[in-house]
């Protein structure tokens, strides 16, 4: 749940080191030509079995775990592939933000553009929140985006954000809305651009004009 600058809800603990997106999403969802049903191929291997039985014993499959909105997760998360899917899938199933020592290059820059917050913490926070995690007393942690900050029952921790993606996690902006914030610096630099050099402006379609 997001409440003004924090964002806080119950968490789960996933301590698996590197895991890959072909893990998070699985390339039989990644058929469609759209985001949507990507929910139910988040972890699909560790959620079901070779006959498609949801595995009991699986953190995400408890009953007591619904509404799960934060991962406590192990170091180097969302290694691999660059599948875009994998943030998605997380999003649909209602991960917020996940939690980690360290994440995959590709995956922390798709996350952010995406408003999937990533969250980096020394391994010994880790280690205490993922502790916090898996007692369901203590599984509520929150999140503070404007003062950079995490806390759960036994750690207050701060981490560190860009300033451009604190500024979109603040103001609901994915990379395409950032960009728009930007429009009117953008126009007038095409207007100079094409006051320098008129020769160019559309020139696409003045050739084909001419050839039609």
């Amino acid at each position: 749940m997001r409440k003004q600058h924090i964002l806080s809800g119950k968490a789960a603990a996933l301590p698996i080191e590197n895991l890959d997106t072909d893990q998070i999403m699985p390339k039989q969802f990644l058929h469609g030509i759209d985001k949507a049903g990507l929910a139910k191929g988040l972890l699909y291997d560790l959620r079901f079995d070779a006959q498609g039985r949801a595995r009991e014993d699986f953190v995400l499959n408890r009953p007591e775990r619904a509404g799960t909105e934060i991962l406590v997760a192990g170091a180097n998360f969302g290694c691999g592939s660059s599948r875009e899917h994998a943030v998605w899938g997380l999003q649909q199933f209602g991960i917020q933000a996940v939690i980690a020592p360290s994440f995959g290059e590709i995956f922390y820059s798709n996350a952010m553009n995406n408003q999937l917050l990533l969250v980096m913490l020394p391994e010994a926070d880790i280690a205490a929140m993922m502790a916090d995690a898996q007692r369901l007393e203590t599984a509520e942690m929150a999140i503070d985006i404007e003062n950079l900050r995490v806390r759960s029952a036994s750690v207050d921790a701060g981490f560190a954000l860009s300033a451009r993606h604190q500024r979109m996690q603040l103001e609901g902006l994915d990379v395409i809305g950032l960009s728009l914030t930007y429009e009117q610096q953008i126009q007038a630099f095409a207007a100079r651009h094409w006051q320098a050099q008129p020769w160019v402006k559309d020139v696409a379609a003045h050739t084909r004009a001419r050839l039609g």
